[in-house]
């Protein structure tokens, strides 16, 4: 791990954890303009420095001083090491100008329809570490002695509380959540969208999910109360003289008004939010994932991934966080499920605490190993203890964990009680941060945050195995390493850049994922062939500041009903529109438009249907033109055909002689070139037998 990542990573958690004990911090802090405190000036010649007064020269020695302890201004990137490949230089994407809302910005495939900045409530207000407001949310975080930070790290702290993070939507509205609450916006009009309102209640990390009239929130800060009150807790007594040395953390002091866990809200009057339930847990929840039971239509059921320390049992009963030869009821090594009756959400309750990481050998709880290192000199991937996001996909009945050290498949038959049926791990991973399914099931893309989201990780020096995505094959519940995806273009010493939150474009006949970055921006890519993905289309912009490493950039980019969104943790909210290029035509556009969910909460992921429309037998076809799947001139002929028929509205002559076409389509899929070939020739040959307006 490079000096800059490995400095600053440290610095802010350690004073995280010294006044909160938190055990990671997965999401980070978005960014104000420039801050005024950057890192000093180069330091001037000996000639020229023997020549300066001596107030100058102090003035110097100062500046020298502070700039070792900012941990946030870039240091020289480590080289490659051997038999590794970096981040391409000569891509636009490397060197754009920086700044907050004045970036340079270049794309492909992607076209920026708008940026609705964030809304006031949800700003810090200042960029200068000096400003009181500095001193004052921290103050509200519950935190003491933090004026012995360096300033940088004091505004990166302040700013954490104003993070923008996941994204949630039903129908025409969009859930943005925050560190400080969350926002609900009016997509109707994605080009236009516009804020409906925002909702104060802070506590980190303000993911969240939706169905039907219930919304829920996940809550893992101390500063979370639960009345969604401000003003947090007092502060922490400072630390005894030497206490900062000693390995032990310290706990918050309990508070009966603390509240870490999962808020729901009733949302029937949706510019009117109402909270009527909230379930703690001992860990809080860093993320949650909503859970469909097809046989159980009057509950819904919500996993919870806690990251943070363990609570004390004064403050929630039954919490421990002892090691498991310790204490085997112990809150590390587990996840919580909560169920909540949909029409009595209040009653909403844990049922069960899986051991998901359980050796069924022998019965340890702490039954998975770790992933290994990345060599010399590289980060040692965290303990298997928890999950940080588990994608559900019911209807395989299987859901894939990223949980810190493994990857993990689990059987999720019995919602209340899943099984672990299968663990994989990785040299080259850090933490396993989040997963998505194939729309078929035969593959799972993980991803590794490696740094936490905090760190330059897509320099021209950075591994493209590092920080990157994992694409498994998965056959008969056993996962198998495919090959890497990583972010093509190299990124400035000071853009935090890792992979993080995406989800599948419906484009038949391939899978394409839309992937966030953080300050990377925006990648689409292709993994039909597991063995070899690339990028169809991206969008980036400039650093925000170019001598300091400020937190920003996209924490989700996810595709809902024919537009591309995106959380960006310091500006806003992004959305995008796809564009034709080489590697998508417009029809495999419009198909993918074609298809329309009511909700989407893309960690339960749903199985995407397209309807038997021509538009999608049109995207087949350009998909079978661009493999060569089909001879040029069989091509011509089924795209004259399916023309003449659109414009006839659907006579019954030309319908009929669309499906004559079909059976020569079958035979093609016989002898097709490729499994992917082969189902789109069986796909484009059904939608020709029966065509639909």
């Amino acid at each position: 791990m490079n000096q800059l990542s490995s400095v600053a990573f440290r610095v802010v958690l350690a004073a995280i954890f010294l006044f909160f004990g938190m055990n990671r911090m997965q999401a980070q802090g978005p960014a104000s303009s420039p801050a005024k405190e950057g890192p000093p000036k180069q330091e001037a010649s000996k000639q020229e420095s023997s020549k300066q007064e001596p107030d100058k020269q102090g003035a110097a020695k100062e500046e020298k001083e502070e700039d070792k302890d900012n941990p946030f201004a870039p240091q020289p990137a480590q080289p490659l090491p051997p038999g590794m490949t970096g981040s391409d230089v000569n891509d636009p994407r490397f060197k754009l100008t920086p700044g907050l809302y004045d970036a340079g910005e270049t794309s492909m495939g992607l076209k920026h329809l708008a940026l609705v900045k964030k809304p006031d409530a949800f700003q810090l207000g200042s960029d200068d570490p000096d400003d009181p407001k500095v001193q004052k949310t921290i103050g509200q975080l519950g935190m003491s002695g933090a004026s012995k930070l360096p300033k940088p790290v004091q505004l990166v702290i302040a700013q954490l509380a104003f993070a923008n993070s996941d994204l949630a939507f039903q129908g025409n509205h969009l859930f943005q959540g925050n560190f400080y609450g969350l926002s609900i916006y009016d997509i109707s009009n994605p080009a236009k969208t516009g804020l409906l309102t925002s909702l104060v209640c802070p506590g980190g990390q303000g993911d969240v999910s939706v169905y039907k009239n219930l919304l829920f929130m996940s809550v893992e800060m101390p500063n979370g109360r639960l009345d969604c009150g401000v003003e947090g807790f007092p502060p922490e007594p400072a630390p005894a003289a030497g206490a900062e040395k000693e390995k032990k953390r310290r706990l918050p002091a309990a508070q009966k008004d603390r509240f870490r866990g999962v808020r729901i809200f009733d949302i029937s009057d949706i510019k009117n939010p109402k909270q009527v339930a909230a379930v703690q847990t001992c860990r809080g929840s860093h993320t949650h994932t909503l859970v469909l039971d097809p046989n159980d239509k009057d509950n819904v059921y919500i996993y919870v991934s806690g990251t943070s320390f363990v609570r004390q049992q004064e403050e929630l009963a039954g919490c421990s966080g002892e090691a498991p030869d310790k204490d085997p009821n112990t809150a590390l090594f587990r996840i919580e499920v909560i169920k909540v009756p949909v029409a009595a959400p209040q009653d909403a309750k844990v049922v069960s605490s899986p051991r998901l990481f359980i050796d069924a050998r022998t019965g340890a709880l702490n039954g998975l190993n770790n992933g290994g290192t990345h060599g010399k000199g590289g980060e040692k991937p965290e303990d298997t203890n928890q999950c940080h996001d588990i994608t559900v996909y019911s209807a395989i009945g299987l859901a894939a964990g990223a949980c810190s050290g493994n990857g993990i498949l689990l059987d999720i038959k019995d919602p209340v009680h899943p099984k672990r049926v299968d663990a994989v791990n990785d040299p080259n991973y850090s933490y396993w941060h989040s997963a998505s399914f194939s729309n078929d099931g035969s593959k799972v893309v993980f991803t590794d945050e490696w740094g936490g989201g905090l760190g330059a990780r897509c320099r021209p020096s950075d591994p493209n195995k590092w920080g990157a995505d994992a694409i498994f094959s998965l056959k008969d519940d056993k996962l198998s390493m495919a090959s890497y995806y990583k972010l093509p273009a190299a990124q400035a010493d000071t853009e935090n850049c890792v992979a993080h939150n995406g989800s599948l474009i419906p484009v038949p006949g391939r899978d394409i994922e839309v992937q966030a970055w953080y300050q990377g921006g925006v990648s689409v890519m292709d993994f039909t062939d597991a063995a070899h993905p690339f990028e169809i289309a991206y969008f980036d912009r400039g650093p925000i500041d170019p001598k300091m490493l400020v937190l920003g950039g996209e924490w989700s980019a996810y595709w809902y009903n024919g537009s591309i969104y995106g959380s960006e943790i310091a500006r806003g909210l992004d959305v995008f529109e796809l564009t034709p290029t080489k590697f998508l035509t417009q029809n495999e556009i419009d198909a993918a438009k074609a298809v329309h969910v009511p909700e989407l909460n893309v960690q339960n992921q749903q199985k995407l249907e397209w309807p038997a429309q021509l538009v999608v037998a049109k995207a087949y076809l350009d998909q079978l033109e661009r493999s060569q799947g089909l001879p040029a001139n069989q091509i011509a002929d089924l795209r004259k055909a399916i023309q003449n028929t659109e414009t006839s509205h659907m006579n019954k002559g030309k319908l009929a002689k669309l499906q004559r076409m079909a059976p020569s389509l079958q035979q093609n899929a016989a002898t097709a070139k490729s499994p992917a070939d082969s189902k789109r020739l069986h796909a484009l040959a059904d939608i020709l037998n029966h065509p639909s307006a």
